[in-house]
């Protein structure tokens, strides 16, 4: 029966309290972890790609994209501050639709948070070829070493993209020997950050080189591009949706949070409006100095991001400079209006914030699989701590080798086109959650309400699956065949080991809680 096994909702939270580990975090704390895992490659990376799937629509792209979002943000934010304990999406599906659909729920989000830190890698790579070894040191790096194999949508003679196996690697072994980010380490990088992007702005909008004839046309792709295609504003807004991935990672620290039902909804939405803010000014400054209108393909209709056309198009000498083109738009805006060093200045900003960014979507994935040991659907062994490292060691290593091998040979595009069918999934459940919770949890305590959730949560379910089917085909397919794997593996070992169906409602002794 699919709603046979549902963990009981008191038996969650008394599980939380004898293991989680000393609340210590606030809301300022919060919202800044939140903006330091959005502010990402999103924005400094895939505003290329988006600009090539809508051109100056990219703006209306990041304005639907933050919609749905803000509506996501307040589902999660009532359920997070009514159970906060780690798990985030997987934990509130358990607790109200029943193992089987959790078990898909932390599924996808296991392919959420590896794809999207090989996205984040392949866009440090694009930052760390072109502005440390080009810019700085005068180095260029072959495209055979720099880029994804052509067969797979990179540029011509990719072959591996090093710089991101490197990345990848090296955050893997900083987070297996224990090095986590402190809080006040996050803080500084945020800043830079947002100094950062705070910078482009000044430049760009005031810019001599702005002019709003470069808006026109502003949907050169339509609203909609059509079923499968990923084009247009809405097409886009699919891609871009990454750039706002990444706050449903506040919801995991929950159990860490001090006062969690006052302090996690401020964090998941005051993070979220803060980057919707950024996003659009960004976005605005860079069609607006240098334009953003994308390659079309014979047909009238843009060249698929990541494609091979795309690419040889990009080498033709009269693309050389377009932002579609570049995989460092900003500090590659800042340049063509003649800021080379503010530009310099940004892709440093970018080489030193981004790896943060792909600590903590991995750090967040350890989470997710130590709570799915400690229910039973996975090996208990898969979250073995490490006897002098204190850390989940074999996970840790086998996420490691997911996301540096993703990275080596896919575009960034299509990484993040596929982070995103995942994540849209688990929003999507966590809003049906949050309906049921009002109807079978009427009484629980609930300091934060979703305000009209006769209205939000539909919209929210109706959002996730409306950017689901605008996502390139391809991508669309990753998650069902994602899945089916999933539930083999869930028949074959997880329903049998599952605590929940052996009559264990509590996992007292199950690992070490050190891994959080």
């Amino acid at each position: 029966m699919i709603f046979g096994r549902v963990k009981p909702l008191d038996a969650i939270l008394a599980t939380a309290e004898r293991k989680s580990l000393h609340r210590t975090l606030g809301w300022f704390q919060l919202t800044l972890f939140g903006i330091g895992c959005v502010i990402g490659t999103g924005i400094f990376v895939l505003t290329a790609a988006g600009a090539q799937k809508a051109g100056p629509g990219l703006m209306l792209a990041f304005a639907i994209a933050g919609a749905i979002c803000i509506v996501a943000a307040l589902c999660y934010a009532e359920i997070a501050a009514m159970i906060p304990v780690a798990g985030s999406a997987y934990t509130y599906t358990y607790s109200t639709m029943g193992e089987l659909l959790a078990w898909t729920v932390g599924w996808a989000l296991i392919l959420e948070y590896a794809v999207a830190a090989s996205a984040v890698a392949v866009g440090w790579s694009g930052y760390f070829s072109g502005t440390i070894l080009n810019q700085f040191l005068g180095i260029h790096l072959p495209a055979w070493l720099s880029a994804a194999p052509l067969a797979l949508g990179g540029a011509p003679g990719g072959f591996i993209n090093l710089p991101a196996v490197v990345i990848a690697g090296l955050i893997t072994w900083l987070l297996m020997i224990g090095t986590t980010e402190s809080a006040r380490v996050n803080a500084v990088l945020v800043a830079i950050k947002v100094v950062a992007l705070t910078a482009f702005i000044a430049l760009t909008l005031p810019s001599d080189s702005f002019s709003a004839g470069k808006f026109n046309p502003f949907l050169p792709a339509g609203v909609f591009g059509g079923f499968g295609t990923g084009v247009g504003a809405v097409g886009a807004a699919a891609t871009i949706f990454f750039a706002y991935v990444g706050f449903d990672a506040v919801s995991t620290a929950a159990e860490e949070t001090k006062n969690p039902q006052r302090n996690v909804p401020i964090g998941l939405i005051g993070s979220l409006l803060f980057c919707t803010i950024f996003y659009i000014l960004v976005a605005a400054g860079a069609i607006g100095t240098i334009g953003g209108q994308p390659i079309m393909g014979p047909n009238g209709v843009p060249f698929p991001t990541g494609s091979e056309e795309l690419a040889r198009q990009c080498a033709l000498p009269q693309y050389a400079d377009a932002l579609v083109c570049s995989n460092e738009a900003l500090a590659h805006v800042l340049r063509a209006i003649g800021w080379s060093k503010v530009g310099n200045m940004l892709g440093i900003a970018a080489f030193l914030a981004l790896p943060s960014v792909i600590l903590i979507l991995m750090f967040g994935q350890t989470r997710i699989f130590f709570v799915m040991s400690r229910d039973g659907l996975l090996p208990e062994k898969l979250s073995a701590v490490h006897p002098k490292w204190k850390t989940p060691y074999v996970v840790t290593a086998m996420t490691g080798i997911g996301v540096a091998f993703a990275a080596a040979f896919l575009p960034v595009g299509q990484l993040a086109d596929i982070a995103n069918a995942g994540t849209l999934y688990a929003f999507m459940m966590v809003a049906i959650a949050v309906m049921i919770l009002r109807r079978t949890a009427r009484d629980h305590k609930r300091d934060f309400r979703t305000p009209a959730l006769w209205l939000v949560g539909p919209l929210t379910i109706l959002g996730c699956v409306f950017l689901f089917f605008n996502l390139p085909s391809a991508a669309m397919l990753v998650l069902p065949v994602w899945g089916a794997v999933g539930l083999v593996i869930y028949f074959a070992y997880s329903r049998h080991h599952s605590h929940v169906g052996r009559g264990i409602v509590d996992a007292d002794d199950l690992a070490d809680p050190t891994l959080h």
